[in-house]
């Protein structure tokens, strides 16, 4: 494998040809929780790993719109990410 970057975690994070940053969690107490890892492949491209986990309600209707409001905020999420990149 390659140097490391300055970012990475090395040790056991890092496999396969990837380097991996220690993960970022955010906490939202009874929402939910974010976990994001930079990450560079072994092809060299770097990206940002992101795991989402929402509570959602046990109503199924709203359930359903907590569902819609995420995928529309995530779209906006990618939208503005890839806005920036082409700058």
């Amino acid at each position: 494998m390659s140097d490391h970057p300055e970012w990475c975690a090395q040790g056991h994070r890092c496999g396969l040809g990837e380097h991996r940053a220690h993960p970022i969690t955010l906490n939202a107490p009874g929402a939910g929780h974010v976990v994001l890892t930079r990450v560079r492949a072994a092809n060299g491209r770097e990206h940002a790993e992101v795991r989402l986990t929402v509570a959602l309600a046990a109503a199924e209707p709203l359930a359903r719109r907590q569902l819609m409001a995420l995928v529309n905020d995530l779209d906006t999420v990618l939208s503005r990410a890839a806005h920036l990149r082409a700058a």
